[in-house]
C-alpha cells in the first residue's frame, strides 16, 4: 500500500472528511515521526510498534572490483520493532 491509498482508505471510511484534510493529516503524521527520528527520538505507537534510529559506525571497506580499501562514514538507519498487537495478529497461534 502506498500512502495515497491509505489516505484514500481512511476517507473513504469516514465519508465526513474531505480526502484533502486526510491527505494533510497523514502527511503530518509521517513528518512528525520523521522528525523525531531526525532529532534521535524514538516513536512509539502502542500496539503497533516503534521507531527508531540505529547508528553503524565509520569503518573501513574494500571494494570487490579492486581491493583497494574505501572509507565509509557513520550512518543512521531507520529502524521499526513491530508491537506485540501486530506481532499477534500477523502470527496467530
Amino acid at each position: 500500500m502506498i500512502k495515497s491509498e491509505l489516505v484514500h482508505r481512511i476517507a473513504t471510511a469516514n465519508t465526513h472528511l474531505y480526502e484533502r484534510a486526510v491527505e494533510n493529516v497523514v502527511s503530518a503524521i509521517f513528518d512528525e515521526i520523521t522528525n523525531a527520528m531526525v532529532r534521535g527520538d524514538r516513536v512509539e505507537l502502542r500496539g503497533f510498534g516503534v521507531f527508531s534510529t540505529k547508528v553503524r559506525q565509520a569503518r573501513t571497506a574494500r571494494n570487490p572490483r579492486t581491493g583497494a580499501t574505501v572509507p565509509v562514514r557513520q550512518k543512521a538507519l531507520p529502524f521499526f520493532k513491530a508491537g506485540k498487537e501486530m506481532y499477534g495478529r500477523l502470527n496467530p497461534v
